[in-house]
């Protein structure tokens, strides 16, 4: 049975804390991840400072996400997506979240292209099953133009693994784009936190909004020790992170689907 919670509280609960332990004792990884939505880019400089990050030095990404306009996939926990790196390179993903680990395929566990990772939030967490691809941003962008194929870039292992866990009959080709999104992605090592790794992505919307996701991964037996010191930490620093957090999935798919609405009503208004 997969597991997975969510809340608006700002800690676990007890009995949250013990789902958490249970399923980071058989990930591959344990994430940490703080949400700090920005209203303004005077926001987002003043939290980068704090952090020692020079947004110059930072990788750029653009981040596509894939599912039908009435969001089936994400309603079945299901998560496609395919990244362009700077340097020509690229990712795909298919997601399926939330799992429980010891239900997997035990031949899908031990693919090297397969990782299960607990993402733990303010309130929440989630326990994903990933299954990773690569290919070169230039075959993305063939993929996504008009008459390319969007199951092109994704492995016979991820075709395979979308089959058994997507909706039956929706067809990676008929998916609808949603992005690109824009993301500034860099790692540092704030000297006042042990210079322990913290991974910082700025997410830049087409209309200025942004959201900035502070994480660090650690195993799971410091998991909420360490993620207990990483909100103290921020908030030492007056970064303050609010109790209702969502994914970075989630928050582009909002955000595109708003738009595909908004075009809609314009093309009404204008009839």
């Amino acid at each position: 049975m997969a597991k997975a919670a969510n809340g608006n509280g700002a800690r676990l609960a007890a009995e949250q804390l013990d789902e958490v332990l249970r399923l980071s004792k058989r990930a591959d990884s344990v994430e940490l991840k703080l949400i700090v939505p920005m209203a303004a880019q005077r926001d987002a400089l003043r939290v980068l400072r704090k952090l020692g990050l020079d947004p110059v030095e930072a990788q750029p990404r653009q981040v596509f996400f894939f599912d039908t306009p009435g969001l089936e996939l994400s309603k079945a926990g299901v998560v496609v997506r395919a990244r362009r790196i700077q340097g020509g390179t690229a990712d795909t993903v298919v997601k399926l979240r939330p799992v429980e680990p010891d239900d997997l395929d035990k031949d899908l566990r031990r693919s090297g292209a397969f990782k299960v990772e607990v993402d733990v939030v303010p309130g929440g967490f989630v326990c994903s099953g990933s299954l990773r691809g690569q290919c070169s941003g230039k075959e993305v962008l063939e993929a996504l133009a008009e008459g390319g194929s969007l199951r092109s870039i994704f492995s016979k292992e991820q075709r395979a693994f979308y089959k058994a866990h997507a909706p039956k009959d929706i067809k990676l080709d008929s998916l609808t784009v949603f992005g690109p999104t824009f993301v500034l992605k860099s790692k540092v090592r704030p000297k006042d936190f042990d210079e322990r790794a913290l991974t910082v992505e700025l997410w830049l919307y087409p209309d200025g909004t942004r959201n900035l996701e502070i994480s660090t991964k650690c195993t799971p037996d410091v998991a909420i020790q360490e993620g207990n010191e990483l909100r103290a930490y921020l908030s030492n620093n007056g970064i303050q992170i609010a109790g209702g957090q969502t994914t970075k999935t989630k928050a582009a798919m909002d955000y595109f689907v708003g738009e595909m609405k908004a075009g809609r009503k314009r093309v009404e208004h204008r009839n």
